[in-house]
């Protein structure tokens, strides 16, 4: 979480730079003058993210044996979605965008006496519903950067039953974000990084799917597990 943070203020930083370089810009010709003017627009993203999961263990001798879990590496994942934006005033727009995150996690289990391991993965497909508020600083000539922050609900459209883990099927978070909105002479290219918290236990501890009673050791392993996801997208608008 810490590194997070320190992320998030590091771009926080890095836009402030950047604004002071482009006021020091001469003013241009503005593409889209009344593109920030429409009462509504549409528009739609691709990108990368990556999933993880903040897991707390129990750390519960279960059969002489204790458990650990993490997860080591991040692959990353495809988004794909679309955008609608409602214009509020000159510097707030209230923004859907609706999408699908196609991405896996991959868990190590460790025993703590002697180190053995499992490895196993979870694939999960989210359905992602954000809803935030969009706050855009001063346009300078074709440049706009902006920060974004929301609430989210998401749901596994590609849980599989049967795993030795079993995450619940919705969730519900908190998304911060920053971007620019570059004007070009036909529409706006927005690279866009957001951060993503869930504040719901995905944990699914009722395991009646399970044909083999030993893999509940891994589940029982685990007393907590909230989603946290980073994503990198190019919006279209």
């Amino acid at each position: 979480m810490r590194r997070i943070l320190k992320r998030v203020l590091l771009l926080v930083c890095l836009v402030g730079l950047a604004l002071g370089k482009l006021s020091a810009q001469k003013e241009k010709e503005k593409n889209l003058p009344y593109a920030d003017l429409k009462w509504f627009h549409l528009g739609f993203y691709v990108g990368l993210h990556s999933q993880d999961l903040l897991l707390t263990n129990t750390g519960i001798s279960q059969n002489g044996e204790i458990w650990f879990a993490e997860i080591p590496s991040y692959s990353p994942g495809f988004s794909v979605g679309v955008i609608g934006d409602l214009y509020l005033n000159q510097y707030l727009n209230l923004r859907l965008s609706p999408g699908i995150h196609f991405g896996d996690k991959s868990f190590v289990f460790k025993e703590q006496e002697t180190g053995e391991e499992f490895k196993t993965n979870v694939r999960s497909n989210y359905l992602n519903i954000p809803l935030s508020l969009k706050y855009t600083a001063v346009r300078l000539n074709n440049y706009r950067p902006y920060l974004l922050a929301g609430i989210y609900g998401a749901f596994d459209i590609g849980r599989k039953k049967g795993n030795p883990l079993l995450l619940k099927s919705k969730d519900f978070g908190v998304e911060f974000g920053v971007g620019c909105d570059i004007y070009l002479p036909y529409f706006k290219l927005c690279p866009e990084l957001k951060f993503s918290f869930g504040l719901v236990d995905l944990l699914e501890k009722d395991r009646p799917d399970l044909s083999d009673l030993e893999l509940m050791k891994y589940t029982n392993a685990l007393s907590k597990a909230t989603s946290r996801m980073v994503t990198l997208t190019i919006n279209f608008e």
